[in-house]
């Protein structure tokens, strides 16, 4: 289904939770990420703020692929509560953010 694991979902969720003191290991961590790979973490957010629903995740990453005209970690990082719409956007795909994020910590 997805080619980014959950945990590199739940590792940035946790690092945007840290802004200010990780943004600089978040721009990087992000920037080594593949193409496909960062195309599927905004999907992730755009469903985890209900821009799409879970069922239209192809039509998300598609999407995010055409449209971005900006670096990746620029739009996450300049998008109001990253984390939070990670986290909905992993349950809205059935996948548990919160075990990824409490095995990373």
């Amino acid at each position: 289904m997805l080619e980014i694991s959950a945990r590199k979902v739940a590792q940035v969720a946790l690092m945007a939770r840290e802004l200010n003191r990780a943004e600089g290991e978040l721009r990087a961590f992000i920037d080594r990420m593949t193409e496909d790979e960062q195309a599927e973490l905004v999907a992730i957010m755009w469903i985890g703020r209900e821009s799409f629903f879970a069922d239209d995740l192809a039509e998300a990453i598609q999407t995010a692929k055409t449209e971005a005209t900006t670096p990746c970690a620029d739009y996450l990082i300049g998008t109001p509560h990253l984390s939070d719409h990670l986290e909905n956007g992993l349950d809205a795909l059935g996948i548990s953010a919160l075990d990824e994020e409490d095995d990373l910590m």
